[in-house]
């Protein structure tokens, strides 16, 4: 039945809705502020990639004075924080996030990791000319096309 997957389902629901307070007319209630990390290189996680690069495996948001913009989706919220004095919009999807924190109620909610994209193999480089040989001669480029099945 995939009880475990419905469960963390409806409890990342617990984050949208509170997101969707938060980004309502009369904001945050009270002291409420939220803590949210996530995987970085999780699927859907994009923002720009001098703030992810710093944090290759997981990052921790605050949520409580200086956000802007903050738009919670069906699966995903965007929001525009201050990185080095300057605006930075991230889109994070609910399935990215590992914990959510308010420590004005001492609610937290821990999710299992998401699994990660893993960055594409390096390209191999490719040598565009032959190192010479011992004896200070240059090495012989020999073409292989002449020998292969067509």
């Amino acid at each position: 039945m995939g009880y475990e997957a419905m469960a963390q389902d409806a409890l990342r629901g617990v984050v949208r809705t509170a997101l969707k307070v938060a980004a309502s007319p009369r904001g945050l209630p009270g002291d409420h502020h939220f803590y949210i990390s996530f995987r970085t290189r999780a699927p859907g996680v994009s923002g720009p990639p001098e703030v992810l690069g710093k944090y290759p495996d997981e990052m921790t948001i605050v949520l409580q004075h200086q956000y802007q913009d903050l738009a919670p989706g069906e699966t995903f919220f965007a929001v525009t924080l201050r990185f080095g004095g300057a605006p930075k919009r991230l889109s994070i999807p609910y399935s990215a996030v590992t914990r959510f924190y308010d420590p004005s109620v001492q609610f937290v909610l821990q999710f299992p990791p998401p699994e990660v994209e893993e960055a594409p193999p390096e390209p191999e480089p490719e040598t565009t000319a032959e190192a010479p040989a011992e004896g200070g001669e240059e090495a012989k480029i020999v073409s292989l096309d002449q020998f292969r099945k067509k």
